[in-house]
């Protein structure tokens, strides 16, 4: 894609509402901005620390809140995948499909989301380097499918803290791949004792811009207009309402730098 294109939406599908209310907003600000909106909703949440974490609303019920989003706002839609046998399922209600970090070296799994033939949005693993994701490319490609993105979102930092390296950025470009900065989960704070993840939302806004000082194809922003009510992810989204400012400064600079 030429212009700047925005993963957006709240970490998983909560009810229609609430999923419909951020898609109209965030659309609207992406239409006045000029940038492409990807709505993302995680349709089933698989990797959760605890076993009593929210995961869903059921599948069917999600994947058709997605589906309807998709075709009522006329926009793409994004959502990710845990199991290779997900693959062809999802791919009938979303325009995109998202691999997660953890996951970024299964190999079935990879092949599975590339021959959908759907565009991918791959994760970075937090225990790769930016180089390291050649092989992820290549397991996809393989597939006959080049339209993947490499999404940068943090490398593990000792027990509780993730760190991005702006260079990553950089360096998975070179491997040909339109390139995504993740600002939520970028500033989360994984494994806490209470077994829900914490962040830091505030920090949300230093990684978009910190993104598009260098040359960024892409972000991944998880919103939501009340995120401390948020059934997953709760202190890493962004307050929907501070979505447009931040924006707004990221195209500014975009532009003064491309």
């Amino acid at each position: 894609m030429d212009k700047l294109f925005l993963i957006a939406g709240p970490c998983a599908i909560e009810d229609r509402d609430t999923a419909f209310f951020i898609a109209e907003k965030v659309k609207a600000v992406c239409e006045r901005l000029d940038i492409h909106y990807i709505f993302k909703g995680s349709y089933r949440k698989a990797n959760r620390t605890r076993i009593d974490s929210f995961t869903g609303i059921g599948d069917e019920k999600a994947l058709n809140i997605l589906k309807e989003i998709g075709d009522y706002f006329k926009i793409d839609t994004i959502t990710d995948i845990h199991e290779s046998y997900e693959a062809e399922k999802v791919s009938k209600y979303v325009t995109h499909i998202q691999i997660p970090a953890f996951l970024s070296r299964q190999t079935e799994l990879l092949l599975a989301a590339g021959k959908t033939g759907l565009p991918i949005n791959l994760k970075k693993g937090q225990f790769l380097s930016p180089e390291a994701m050649k092989f992820a490319l290549d397991k996809i490609y393989s597939t006959g499918n080049k339209n993947v993105f490499l999404c940068e979102r943090g490398t593990t930092f000792g027990y509780n803290d993730l760190i991005v390296d702006a260079t990553s950025l950089a360096r998975m470009r070179r491997l040909g791949a339109p390139v995504v900065m993740d600002c939520t989960h970028a500033v989360q704070k994984p494994n806490q004792t209470s077994g829900v993840t914490g962040g830091d939302a505030e920090m949300i806004e230093v990684m978009a811009l910190t993104a598009a000082v260098n040359k960024a194809d892409g972000l991944f922003i998880e919103t939501h207009p009340e995120p401390h009510k948020a059934k997953s992810d709760a202190a890493s989204m962004l307050q929907l309402d501070k979505l447009e400012a931040i924006l707004e400064k990221v195209v500014k600079v975009r532009n003064v730098i491309l």
